[in-house]
């Protein structure tokens, strides 16, 4: 099932900020709203709480009827209908209403008890024009005493309502200037995220345009020169084409080489066949020249197989391949009757391909069994570590031979000889060997063994990605 083409990383960061800043400015405008409201609110409680601590200070007539204040706190209270209303309400259920009462039907009051507030939200009112409104109402609850008698108390609660008009418009007004600068605001944002998405994303495009450049052989490597985060991927690609440059070069080299090498042998059958050479001379001359020539073939092709596919190769146990080649060679040297210690640290691995490993251990614990009296000793370690690579490794083989001249190790360790032109008991192994670690970037040095006392073969590898 096709789902269409993917998204670019672009679309895809700008998509998903798009859809955070949207939901962020929408709970943002939510909660300035509801704090503008609250806040409105407030201020319209304590507003209603101090017109009726104004009517708190009115004065009561001997008969009990309630005194107004010569002025009201505020002209609406004076005006029929205008949206502010007082409203005094007495126990023996009388009451009195503010001149601004006149005409509106008010919702019902309840006497409250001494010292008791309230505040209502939006209570049913009928303006003049017959019209359903509504108001705010604060009440409080008082007591009056007289100083003629402080034992004669008259308790009454005092009401003031307010239309919610005023308030709703203010709302209004303040949500309609909220959005629209939540909106500009929101507008300028994506544009500045666009940009930084952009800007940000630049580094790669860069590794694009290098990789396009490498495709079409305009260059032959990527820079150097990228953010810290892209450094791994730009440090792995320059490896892998560095990697596999390496191996076609070796190919090419392989091939040349076993052309080379294979033109003597078959310039010496050649030359026999004109030369009319007797039958039994000849068939030994060709039973020579074909071993040579498969000692050759089978050089060129450990070469060739030993240099390629071993980068980001999975990690390799290198005790168990240890054991099954020592086993093997115990059988082969069985009358020498040679002893393999192991000094191999836990849970050591080869990061490469397992032939690789079997060809270099392999070439030199058959070199020491092949020259060792009695004793071999395989000693694996962890090597150097690295920054984000993975550590190294340490391979020596020791034995307890006549050891290698130091004036003829670089003659033991030579490239490119033939098998049948190497140091006596040292066959093509060795070159192997020397071949396998310089295709891993490592160092093979030879010397004489301190434990042992014969020669010591030391390869070290460094650390990988």
């Amino acid at each position: 099932m096709s789902w269409g083409r993917p998204r670019s990383l672009q679309a895809r960061q700008l998509l998903g900020a798009s859809l955070g800043l949207v939901a962020f400015l929408a709970l943002a405008g939510y909660a300035l709203d509801r704090a503008f409201l609250d806040t409105a609110e407030s201020n319209l409680r304590q507003r209603l709480r101090s017109y009726a601590l104004a009517y708190a200070d009115s004065e009561f007539a001997r008969d009990g009827t309630f005194i107004p204040p010569y002025t009201s706190p505020d002209p609406r209270f004076d005006r029929p209908g205008s949206g502010l209303y007082a409203e005094v309400v007495l126990a023996d259920g009388q009451h009195w209403d503010s001149a601004s009462s006149v005409g509106p039907m008010l919702p019902p009051a309840d006497m409250l008890g001494a010292r008791e507030e309230v505040f209502e939200r939006q209570l049913p009112i009928t303006e003049i024009s017959g019209e359903i409104g509504e108001v705010y109402r604060y009440g409080r609850g008082l007591v009056y005493a007289s100083g003629d008698d402080p034992t004669a108390e008259v308790p009454y609660t005092v009401y003031i309502l307010e239309d919610t008009t005023a308030l709703s418009r203010q709302v209004e007004v303040f949500r309609a200037a909220l959005w629209r600068y939540l909106g500009g605001a929101g507008l300028i944002l994506l544009l500045l995220q666009a940009v930084i998405l952009r800007w940000s994303l630049l580094p790669l495009r860069r590794v694009i345009t290098e990789l396009k450049r490498v495709q079409r052989g305009l260059a032959s490597r990527m820079s150097e020169r990228h953010p810290r985060e892209l450094e791994p991927l730009a440090e792995s690609i320059n490896a892998f084409i560095e990697s596999e440059r390496q191996n076609l070069d070796q190919q090419r080299n392989t091939l040349a080489d076993l052309a080379h090498s294979l033109k003597t042998p078959l310039a010496v059958l050649r030359a026999r066949l004109d030369d009319n050479a007797p039958e039994a001379e000849l068939r030994d001359e060709v039973d020579a020249q074909l071993r040579r020539m498969n000692d050759l073939v089978s050089y060129q092709l450990a070469r060739a197989a030993s240099g390629g596919h071993t980068l980001f190769a999975a990690p390799v146990d290198v005790e168990p391949h240890a054991e099954e080649l020592v086993r093997s060679l115990e059988k082969v040297y069985a009358g020498k009757g040679v002893l393999c210690e192991f000094d191999v640290a836990e849970g050591v691995q080869f990061l490469g391909e397992p032939g690789d490993l079997q060809e270099l251990l392999g070439n030199l614990l058959e070199n020491a069994f092949k020259w060792a009296k009695s004793r071999v000793l395989l000693t694996v370690k962890p090597g150097e570590t690295a920054p984000n690579r993975r550590p190294g490794l340490m391979i020596a083989v020791d034995d307890d031979g006549p050891g290698i001249p130091p004036e003829k190790v670089a003659l033991v360790l030579q490239r490119g000889v033939r098998g049948d032109e190497r140091v006596q008991g040292h066959g093509i192994g060795l070159s192997i060997v020397q071949d396998l670690v310089h295709g891993y970037r490592g160092t093979l040095d030879v010397r004489k063994s301190d434990e042992l006392g014969g020669a010591r073969f030391e390869v070290q590898l460094p650390p990988r990605l």
